[in-house]
């Protein structure tokens, strides 16, 4: 039997981990914007990168360094305020010469140094401000560093995103971690824009890769602010060994998940519900699909939706925009067998609509997080969720001002 506890102390909270986050001038604000994570004798360590052909520097690096040096990482750096995308030959160059210096400071190889980046697209990564902000983070490490992390890698999110449990299992006890940034630009694709999760569990790279994967795919892979794609997308693991519990295929496996996927879910729904100009966090279920993967793409069209997410904000129990998102999916659709629930009220069944309870439907959206399901109508037994947020008036402000 696998039980889960809440415990404080974000990607520190497992044994084995020191973390830093400190201000390296990135950043006009002087805000923290360099962080960095080091398991204390090296660890196993997994990725999942974006899927945008337009991928940054970092997202390079680190692909080629997890190539080479087998799934072992001594170090992940990290960020904020610049995204160094599109920036040529002399961002590459930025991003070895960090991965360089921090292998340098730690005495590592440095095919075991991984780099992240996030912030403006298209501009240039200040060099000397960065291996500046290098020293400064090595210096400043320790085992309680995860909060001081959380928050250098912060960019228009309103707060730092933290999340740790503890795994009871037959075999003995370990912790899982984790912290997310994400506010915009959200529509993964197999990571999201920058999330790190730490566990103090001995598991092999090809296990923890598969554990990451699985618990992705429906939380942090499962989510959308806005659509879009970043160049940036990463999310790590790292697996110290130092609680000495050793996970093979089977059981341990499904703890291993169950853990990250516990705090994957905490981070994915933090990143939603704190999206950019966002009001209300809104889960979008839908049902009746013969298989998952129709079921997730239905969800993420109806999710994505402007229309569908203008009239969650202005509180409108507009069904017609959910059923035509769910019709132009690209998956089986029966109209006259559909069904539309906002809550427990139902707006639509079976080719008819419901139109009296539009009232009660729109005092249900007035709420702050809203469930919003969908039935296909196809007979299926299969379902799926996505989390997305409301379209704001706020969010046009942000990313209408976001380089001016």
């Amino acid at each position: 039997m696998v039980t889960l506890r809440e415990i404080p102390g974000g990607i520190t909270a497992p044994a084995g981990f020191r973390a830093a986050g400190v201000p390296a001038g990135i950043k006009a604000s002087g805000a923290p914007d360099v962080a960095l994570i080091v398991p204390e004798s090296g660890s196993t360590g997994a990725a999942l990168f974006t899927t945008n052909q337009v991928q940054a520097a970092p997202v390079s690096v680190s692909r080629e360094h997890l190539a080479r040096s087998g799934g072992r990482v001594a170090a992940v750096l990290v960020n904020s305020g610049c995204a160094n995308a599109c920036t040529g030959p002399d961002g590459l160059e930025v991003t070895r010469a960090s991965a360089q210096a921090v292998a340098a400071r730690l005495g590592c190889p440095v095919e075991q140094v991984l780099i992240a980046s996030t912030g403006v697209i298209g501009v240039a990564l200040d060099r000397a401000k960065l291996l500046a902000g290098i020293d400064r983070a090595a210096d400043a490490l320790s085992a309680t560093g995860g909060g001081h992390a959380a928050r250098a890698i912060l960019t228009t999110d309103l707060g730092p995103k933290e999340h740790a449990v503890e795994v009871c299992t037959g075999n003995g006890g370990f912790r899982v971690g984790g912290m997310a940034k994400g506010a915009g630009m959200i529509e993964p694709l197999l990571a999201t824009m920058l999330a790190f999760v730490t566990t103090d569990a001995r598991v092999d790279a090809v296990l923890l890769h598969e554990a990451l994967a699985a618990s992705a795919d429906d939380t942090l892979n499962a989510i959308t602010v806005d659509g879009e794609c970043s160049t940036n997308d990463t999310l790590v693991a790292l697996a110290s060994g130092a609680s000495g519990v050793q996970i093979t295929r089977g059981a341990g496996l499904d703890a291993l998940t169950a853990g990250m996927r516990a705090v994957c879910h905490k981070l994915a729904l933090d990143i939603v519900r704190g999206g950019e100009g966002a009001t209300r966090l809104v889960a979008v279920r839908v049902t009746g699909a013969h298989d998952r993967a129709a079921a997730k793409q239905a969800a993420r069209t109806i999710a994505n939706s402007l229309l569908v997410k203008t009239a969650i904000h202005g509180g409108d129990p507009n069904w017609g925009r959910l059923v035509a998102a769910a019709g132009r999916s690209g998956v089986p659709f029966d109209l006259s067998r559909a069904l539309v629930r906002v809550g427990a009220v139902v707006l639509f069944r079976d080719g008819l609509p419901f139109d009296e309870a539009a009232p009660e439907a729109a005092r249900v959206l007035q709420g702050t997080e809203i469930e919003i399901q969908v039935d296909l109508g196809t007979g299926g037994a299969d379902e799926a969720t996505v989390w997305t947020c409301d379209l704001s008036a706020e969010y046009v402000r942000i990313n209408g001002e976001y380089r001016t």
